[in-house]
């Protein structure tokens, strides 16, 4: 391809759009906290909301980008981060008067 393309050979995707795949679940992650500091929901439900974004670039990076973009690790990744967030939203569904989040 051209002498900029930086194409990644054992993931079929370009450093770029590799970069963008990184930078997307942030920014999902984001939209949501900003979302809920200005409709001033619950914490729970922000924090259960952020799992439910992280779940699904998960199933997207896993399941629906084809082989060999997807990103299986990553996506392993993003369902660990669900699972603490939904384990610190249940904290705050508890207790919200000690959840720092």
């Amino acid at each position: 391809t051209g002498l900029f393309s930086l194409y990644m050979t054992h993931t079929g995707v370009d450093v770029i759009d590799f970069i963008l795949y990184t930078i997307y679940p942030v920014i999902g992650i984001f939209v949501v906290e900003a979302i809920s500091r200005v409709i001033k929901i619950q914490k729970w439900i922000k924090l259960w909301s952020q799992a439910g974004v992280a779940i699904g670039f998960a199933i997207y990076y896993w399941f629906i980008l084809p082989p060999p973009q997807n990103f299986p690790l990553t996506a392993i990744v993003m369902f660990v981060l669900a699972l603490a967030l939904i384990y610190q939203g249940r904290r705050a569904k508890i207790s919200p008067e000690q959840s720092n989040y």
